[in-house]
């Protein structure tokens, strides 16, 4: 008898079949000796959609929810069905003894194949291979430690609880608001509170009012003196009288002014180097350094796990390893010791590992450990340009977290001044420890970017952003060079000066920040509750690594969410949604308590059972709230502009990289671009030029005010021999063309899409 091997893809089926030794290709699978080996594409099965159950629900009516089935139905997802039936006949031969579930480990992979067996009618003996990456070795090692299919149950029935809670909640409520308010207007659990978190921000920057401050700084040759309150310890003043007061009282009538040394104090230190990378955090890096989305970063990082085959899994929460990697680390040192990190991997390799790893620690290790190189061999000439920044990314951290800490010796400096306490401070590099992997890295960028990382941000691993009311110093009063001086010394030739500031709201969120506030909701909690507060941090917060980037595609397509510049902005119809959702759907506490009860369930404390019979309750509950709201919803962006399929007024919208009209119908569905980012280069200013108009009047526009037809940008950049080729062009005309004629005002394909993506 042969054992069937079921991959989540069908590059991960090809690695399992030549390491098995399965080389004929039969239909839709690969057959050997003792293993046949078949595949998914993703998700072949999923929950029936609301017709399948009742034809009356093939129209949107109010009257007919809550949709509340009895039992669930399965579907084959159409666009998949051919690949759902090669894995079907082979479940189904009489040689097949067992099956052998090798999609992604963690609650979605095992989600994607139980759902094929259960339609498929599966009754044969299930066995579990959970890897982490997908090479060689990774492989034969699973494949030698095989599970019991029984000990993942508990996971399949939180898998399936996530699901069906997902579909009862997202679609009545989809159909509700939809049908209550005539627009399309979808919400879902993950979805609607990142919603409330952006607007929150942009309330906290509507009704932020900047307050000046005022600080004195006695600067003199090579060192720059802040001034201290006495007190507080504050270097600032809200009251110019006041600095004006001390600054008199300093000078005593004379400039410039002398101060004397009262305090020298020499801190040696050390600091480690930031946690490896798991998924989130290499997004927000990868949107800081080269402005990726976070949907770009999981395309390329899933090619640098499946096609390459460099980096481990992509989908991970998290920043540790467990403690059977580490033997492997000297094998994945070597395999990435090439071209730059040939040195830096050189030493790492020739010396022993430190015997306790700050980045080893089995208990923070769930599904999948962090994201760091295999043992398989690189070829940097195999990746193109966006590969090669993601790939440094990863191996630089993972270079870092074994070099030793960096070492520094941190001096703070005390002088007296006309009574009056003005203090600086300044670090001397003693060992650049894990700082030596970043000297001289290609994506160091601006100066502004590298004064960021060397304050602990991005790349160092801290959080971003900026605090409301950030005190902003003058230049020069950090982490200067100090002169050496000792207690008692008297710094001659000193100069006063005021400095003056405003308090700065919070920053807009961009991606990154974004991201940030969905993995660490808890900020943004009404309630307080420190049990949810600690579930969202334990469970990854709002969606999980996989689903995040999805998520926010979703709410670009959808017209809720728009681009200015890098920042993120609500649109009208985001603002007006949350007015008309219930709040329970605006708050990551409904996340946090569904995820209490999903880990019980993986457990095996909760019964599926209970925790489903409380999303009816629940379902019925939202239903009603939404039939009784008394809000409105208006179109605040129709034009005059009439439809050319129904006549009606289009709606102007935003996308993330385009302006489009699209028909106030729903029914309709009718769109027609307008505008859209290109990466065709601006030859004056070289900025991102936008494509405007259609068929043969498009012309490509600069925000600096050049201008360019689409056929004389074809014949320059044909004699230039560069940048964006014809067939780039016409690839992205053609794209351009088939988005034209997709619908996108389906609200039911618009609900189902977005219940898919809150796990």
């Amino acid at each position: 008898m042969k054992s069937l091997v079921i991959a989540e893809k069908p590059s991960v089926a090809r690695d399992i079949a030549r390491v098995l030794q399965c080389g004929k290709n039969i239909n839709g699978a690969i057959e050997g000796g003792k293993y046949v080996v078949t595949w998914g594409l993703g998700h072949l099965v999923t929950l029936a959609d609301p017709e399948d159950y009742d034809g009356k629900y093939k129209e949107w009516r109010m009257e007919d929810l809550p949709m509340l089935p009895k039992e669930f139905k399965l579907e084959v997802i159409k666009q998949t069905g051919k690949q759902y039936q090669a894995v079907k006949a082979q479940l189904h031969r009489k040689d097949i003894g067992e099956v052998i579930i090798a999609t992604d480990a963690g609650r979605e992979g095992e989600l994607v194949a139980r759902l094929i067996l259960k339609k498929a009618g599966n009754d044969k003996p299930l066995k579990r291979l959970w890897i982490s990456s997908v090479t060689d070795k990774a492989i034969r090692e699973g494949f030698g430690a095989l599970k019991d299919g029984k000990e993942y149950e508990n996971l399949y029935d939180a898998a399936m609880s996530r699901a069906e809670a997902d579909w009862l909640v997202g679609i009545n409520a989809t159909r509700a608001l939809t049908c209550k308010y005539n627009a399309q207007l979808s919400c879902g659990r993950v979805q609607t509170p990142t919603l409330a978190m952006i607007a929150k921000r942009e309330e906290e920057i509507r009704r932020f009012v900047p307050k000046p401050y005022y600080g004195i700084q006695a600067r003199g040759k090579g060192i720059t003196l802040t001034w201290q309150d006495g007190r507080s310890g504050s270097g600032r003043t809200f009251e110019r009288e006041k600095a004006e007061g001390i600054m008199e009282k300093a000078a005593r009538g004379k400039m410039p002014v002398s101060g004397k040394v009262i305090q020298v104090k020499r801190t040696p230190k050390k600091k480690q180097a930031p946690l490896l990378y798991d998924l989130t955090e290499l997004q927000r890096d990868a949107n800081k350094q080269f402005d990726y989305s976070a949907k770009e970063t999981l395309n390329i990082m899933q090619r640098l796990y499946e096609n390459h085959k460099v980096l481990t899994y992509p989908r991970t929460d998290s920043r540790y390893l467990s403690a059977d990697i580490v033997p492997t680390l000297k094998e994945r040192l070597k395999a990435c010791s090439i071209g730059p990190y040939k040195q830096l991997a050189g030493r790492l390799i020739n010396r022993p590992l430190p015997e306790k790893l700050f980045f080893v620690d089995n208990g923070r290790v769930s599904d999948h450990h962090a994201i760091i190189p295999t043992e398989q061999f690189v070829q940097l000439d195999h990746m193109t340009v966006d590969e090669r920044r993601i790939y440094d990314l990863v191996v630089r951290r993972f270079l870092a977290v074994m070099y030793p800490p960096c070492e520094y010796e941190q001096t703070s400096l005390a002088v007296e001044v006309g009574g009056e306490r003005f203090t600086a401070s300044g670090n001397i590099v003693k060992d650049q420890g894990w700082r030596a992997v970043y000297e001289g890295v290609s994506w160091k960028g601006s100066k502004e970017e590298e004064e960021s990382r060397e304050a602990g941000d991005g790349l160092y691993g801290e959080e971003d952003g900026r605090a409301e009311g950030a005190d902003t110093e003058g230049a020069g009063a950090k982490d200067q060079q100090l002169p050496d001086v000792r207690e008692g010394d008297v710094l001659e030739g000193l100069s006063l000066v005021l400095t003056e500031g405003k308090t700065k709201p919070p920053a807009p969120f961009n991606e990154a920040a974004l991201l940030s506030a969905m993995e660490h909701p808890a900020a943004f909690m009404e309630s307080g509750d420190k049990a949810m507060a600690k579930t969202l941090g334990e469970t990854g917060g709002l969606g999980t690594v996989a689903t995040r980037a999805d998520i926010i595609e979703k709410l670009f397509a959808s017209f809720l969410l728009e681009k200015r510049g890098k920042d993120i902005f609500l649109t009208s119809k985001a603002k007006q949604l949350l007015e008309l959702v219930p709040e329970d759907l605006k708050k990551p506490e409904l996340t946090a308590d569904w995820e209490m009860k999903l880990s019980g369930i993986a457990q095996g404390s909760l019964k599926r059972s209970a925790f489903m019979k409380d999303i009816r309750g629940y379902s019925e509950e939202l239903i009603q709230q939404i039939k009784s709201g008394q809000g409105q919803f208006r179109h605040d962006n129709l034009t005059n502009t009439r439809c050319p399929q129904c006549g009606k007024r289009m709606l102007l919208v935003k996308g993330k990289n385009s302006e489009m009209l699209v028909c106030q119908d729903r029914e309709c569905g009718c769109r027609e671009t307008i505008s859209r980012t290109s990466n065709a280069r601006c030859p004056v200013c070289h900025k991102k030029m936008e494509l405007r108009g259609k068929g043969d009047g498009q012309i490509f526009v600069c925000r600096c005010g050049y201008k360019e037809k689409l056929k004389a940008f074809k014949e320059r950049r044909a004699k230039e021999g560069a940048g964006v080729s014809k067939k780039d062009v016409a690839k992205y005309l053609s794209r351009q063309k088939k988005e034209a004629k997709e619908p996108i005002n389906n609200a039911f394909a618009a609900a189902l899409s977005g219940i898919k993506l809150d796990d």
